[in-house]
């Protein structure tokens, strides 16, 4: 019982002090997220004039949790169709900043005499800035007609998704204890790109559905049960195939934010957020050592004057590379100058690992809180800086900064790369699907049916030739997705051709390849499951695709399966419309 109590009067100090301290802020019209850092700091280990929390281990878990649905928000409010739909400019400023940015930490950790690994850590705290505190400072100063706006908000949502992407191989590499782990980070990448367009189309295509079939039966008591259900089992998929929770969190938000129940789900776990959010935020202030601060006041301010100058310069200049104009670029790359709320995460990731010092994570919290309270006054500070600028520049660097922007904003001309890119994404997509539906049978479904007492008096040859006609059944559709181009795509290639004939070869070579992967799917199963020699096996290999080209049957059950995607991906567009 006292362990309870414990536990309850250490939440209860949390809550109570965030509450007071961020009522505090809320007057000084300061960001909360300050003042649940302050109120950490106030309840914390280090500091001991106000009462102190008792378990700071029990903190923690809970603000494991904190993150888990602060990235499950963000994924709510984050969406994948958004994101292809926007254009190269907020692609291309996000990258180069975030590469430009690392590279700064990278150098900087190499002059403190940090090894590699430390560097890139600090490079990729260096390189966040913060989503929350940016959309408050645009709330509060009436800047969202700005033209600036659209091209940052944009710039902080990829950077959100880099974040995310960078947690996970940095907690890969970290993990694998070498200095230079290509290989690990190569699989790390490719691991992570199977798994989340796995997820997020079989996701897709049956969350929506079950909403969809259920809907008379969901309240907002269920929906609410439901969702953070869904958000805890897909954390516990990521950690079983070795991802972060964090991760996990974030995919299965993004999955719902495409459903027509996202803005219910949204608003209902609004509050759940909020509060462990303000566990997670109280429990980083706690971890302010105001005597490791006083021990590395120098890597403070320097951290802090790399951010505010450094990163405007490089954020700045990763805009106007983009093809974005002069002005819209300065004021871009200012308001991005601060150190966002992943730092403290990847900083965590980094300790945790035990590649970072553990002085670091009070060091970049001193850091973005000093950078948050800058803010507001950066971003006025753009303008002026832009028109200083507009008034000393060369007139003909001037005129050529516009000529590059002008050609930056017009559309580009098909040309041979359309042939790949439109079909690439039915190529990944069906692939990924064929290659764990293999990946499962094979080693769960044929092991559990070998055990079978019934089965294993049937023939050897014929069993094997039931299976894998029914395993040839199940993939067949996919692999057509594979090699089948739709009527806009056979529009794009007549066009194509007709501008330039050498397009015919590679549109020949692409439609060549995308058969070949079709073609060692069905290679696959045959091999599994018979004996003849290879050319024999590749010859039966071409008569399966040739009569899955032609089946009528096959192009019904894929055209199923495409639509019933397609439109609970579009449903909650097609309910705006209407």
């Amino acid at each position: 019982m006292s362990e309870n109590l414990r536990l309850v009067s250490d939440l209860a100090l949390i809550l109570i002090s965030a509450g007071v301290v961020t009522i505090i802020f809320k007057l000084l019209k300061q960001p909360l997220v300050l003042g649940y850092l302050v109120a950490g700091f106030l309840v914390g280990p280090h500091l001991h004039i106000f009462p102190t929390v008792t378990d700071v281990a029990d903190v923690e878990v809970w603000s494991e949790i904190g993150i888990i649905f602060m990235m499950f928000g963000l994924g709510l409010e984050f969406s994948f169709k958004k994101l292809f739909s926007v254009g190269s400019k907020a692609f291309v400023t996000a990258i180069v900043g975030i590469l430009g940015m690392m590279g700064v930490g990278v150098l900087l950790g190499l002059i403190m005499h940090w090894d590699i690994m430390q560097s890139i850590f600090l490079g990729g705290m260096l390189s966040m800035s913060s989503t929350a505190i940016i959309i408050k400072a645009f709330d509060d100063m009436n800047y969202k007609n700005e033209s600036f706006v659209d091209l940052t908000m944009v710039v902080l949502i990829i950077q959100d998704i880099v974040a995310v992407v960078m947690m996970v191989l940095m907690s890969t590499v970290a993990a694998s204890k070498n200095s230079l782990p290509g290989k690990e980070m190569v699989m790390s990448i490719v691991k992570l790109v199977f798994f989340l367009i796995l997820w997020f189309v079989v996701g897709i295509y049956l969350i929506p559905t079950f909403f969809r079939t259920a809907k008379k039966y969901i309240n907002d008591e269920n929906l609410l049960i439901i969702s953070i259900g869904l958000c805890f089992g897909m954390v516990v998929i990521a950690n079983k195939v070795g991802f972060s929770s964090a991760l996990g969190a974030f995919v299965i938000g993004s999955i719902l934010s495409e459903t027509v129940e996202s803005h219910r789900i949204e608003e209902l776990t609004k509050s759940i957020k909020d509060l462990f959010s303000a566990i997670f935020f109280v429990s980083v202030g706690m971890m302010i050592d105001p005597a490791v601060l006083q021990q590395y006041w120098k890597l403070v301010l320097s951290l802090v004057l790399i951010t505010l100058i450094i990163k405007a310069l490089v954020s700045t200049f990763s805009a106007v590379i983009a093809g974005a104009n002069l002005e819209d670029s300065v004021r871009t790359g200012f308001t991005l100058s601060q150190v966002g709320e992943f730092a403290f995460i990847i900083a965590s990731v980094g300790v945790a690992q035990g590649v970072m010092p553990s002085y670091i994570y009070p060091v970049i919290i001193a850091s973005s809180v000093i950078t948050t309270f800058t803010t507001p006054y950066w971003i006025r500070a753009g303008k002026p800086v832009y028109e200083f600028m507009d008034r000393k520049m060369n007139p003909t660097v001037k005129a050529r900064l516009d000529e590059y922007s002008l050609m930056g904003s017009s559309d580009g001309k098909k040309d041979w790369k359309s042939i790949i890119t439109s079909t690439l994404s039915r190529v990944l997509i069906f692939s990924v699907i064929s290659f764990a539906l293999l990946f499962l049978i094979f080693n769960y479904l044929v092991p559990w049916v070998n055990e079978i007492g019934v089965l294993q008096k049937m023939p050897h040859w014929l069993f094997n030739m039931l299976f894998a006609a029914g395993v040839l059944l199940l993939i067949t559709p996919f692999l057509y997705g594979i090699v089948y181009n739709s009527h806009k795509t056979r529009e794009l290639y007549a066009e194509l051709v007709q501008e330039n004939k050498g397009n015919v070869i590679v549109i020949t070579v692409w439609t060549i390849f995308r058969f070949i992967i079709a073609g060692y799917f069905v290679f696959s199963v045959l091999v599994k499951f018979f004996s003849y020699t290879k050319w024999v096996i590749i010859l039966i290999t071409i008569l399966v695709i040739v009569f899955m080209v032609f089946s009528q049957n096959t192009l019904r059950r894929f055209s199923f399966i495409e639509s019933g995607f397609m439109k609970n991906l579009n449903a909650k567009d097609q309910l705006k419309k209407s």
